[in-house]
């Protein structure tokens, strides 16, 4: 079976947001690193070389393969932040919440499970914060602890 390409290393996330260029965007990284610290109540870790990752969860597909990832999580990308928001996709209660949240968030994009911003003055905070706490709770009763 082959092992999934982004592995959870032992890399300091502190470390990893200091570095992030150009500084608006490493400001917005602390803030987004808060701002999910809050929610899950987890330390963050790197998962491969620029994902902040928080919480983790292990599972097999219907296939028979075997996947250990975050449950939540974020990276500072050089045009947009990318969220790593599964819970809105694989449970149902926490996809129809999500779609009432997007509509009030701002300017963003999505992905099969990402949100992408370009810089957080785009969206209200507030929102943000609830739809991390909503993907975060859908990730809960999908992969209990």
């Amino acid at each position: 079976m082959a092992e999934a390409k982004t592995q959870l290393t032992d890399r300091d996330p502190a470390d990893f947001i200091a570095s992030v260029e150009p500084q608006r965007k490493r400001e917005e990284a602390e803030r987004l690193d808060a701002l999910f610290r809050k929610v899950t109540g987890k330390a963050p870790q790197m998962w491969g070389p620029s994902i902040i990752g928080y919480g983790e969860y292990r599972t097999t597909y219907d296939s028979g393969r075997e996947v250990h990832w975050m449950r939540s999580g974020f990276s500072p990308r050089k045009a947009k932040h990318s969220l790593y928001l599964m819970g809105g996709y694989c449970d149902p209660q926490a996809g129809k919440r999500r779609d009432e949240l997007l509509a009030r968030l701002g300017k963003y994009a999505t992905g099969k499970s990402c949100l992408y911003i370009n810089k957080l003055a785009d969206v209200d905070m507030d929102v943000l914060e609830q739809l991390v706490r909503n993907d975060w709770d859908g990730m809960a009763r999908k992969y209990p602890d």
